[in-house]
């Protein structure tokens, strides 16, 4: 019998503009996912997501219909990321995704993997964890929510620009984990696997936490080629796509 293959991808930020990473994105799901056993996007598929009546524009709506595919093919989850947090359950039904908390512990080939879409983690950078408690409060998102699709549209462009013009001022470590809050993570979570995005940093890392020795995954983004993670039985690897 063939190995049980579980896909792991993040940071795709898929764009109208990019057209690039859409036909990158739609070759995975037409010959990578078919015969895996699980898909699990962990944040920021998109550039952006206004909300979750954005499935009426072309772009928007042509994601979605290759994500209904992927369903098809194999059981697919997803978390939110720091582009997509206001995706909600419309999107959830009409691609045959299930939504996952940030942070989850699933049964990985028998062991407890803790996923999260990585920025948490990132509590070096103090005025963006403010902004992450700021937009995923439930009363901000409702007023966000309640503006005309184009007035949330022309926010979301906004806030991209604010969050590209913050970086140019911060330090590569600022924006990278820390240590302790990767370590809590594990603790927390009593898992000795943790798979992650956001920092755009892919490598395996390892860590001691306690008496257990634990291993860190981050996935790559699919800016300049893109890749992602396979877990079969008693391995894990990085892909990475041309």
């Amino acid at each position: 019998m063939p190995l049980s293959r579980v896909l792991f991808v993040s940071d795709l930020h898929l764009a109208g503009e990019r057209p690039d990473t859409t036909g990158r994105f739609r070759r995975f799901v037409e010959t990578v996912v078919p015969g895996a056993s699980a898909l699990y996007i962990l944040g920021d598929l998109f550039e952006a997501w206004p909300g979750d009546d954005a499935l009426s524009l072309p772009f928007e709506s042509e994601i979605a219909a290759l994500l209904r595919a992927a369903s098809s093919h194999a059981p697919l989850f997803f978390m939110h990321g720091n582009r997509d947090f206001v995706l909600g359950e419309t999107f959830a039904r009409a691609t045959g995704a299930t939504l996952l908390a940030d942070p989850s512990t699933i049964d990985l080939h028998g062991r407890r993997a803790v996923l999260l879409h990585g920025d948490t983690l990132c509590t070096d950078d103090r005025e963006y964890q403010a902004f992450r408690a700021q937009v995923r409060s439930p009363a901000w998102q409702a007023a966000a929510l309640a503006r005309p699709l184009a007035e949330r549209i022309a926010l979301a462009k906004g806030l991209r620009a604010g969050s590209q013009a913050a970086k140019e001022s911060k330090t590569e470590t600022i924006m990278d984990v820390n240590d302790d809050a990767v370590r809590r993570a594990f603790a927390e979570s009593g898992c000795d696997l943790m798979i992650h995005g956001h920092t755009h940093r892919p490598a395996r890392h390892e860590h001691v936490v306690g008496d257990r020795r634990c291993e860190r995954w981050v996935l790559p983004d699919w800016y300049e080629g893109g890749g992602y993670l396979v877990a079969t039985p008693g391995r894990l690897e990085t892909v990475a796509l041309g």
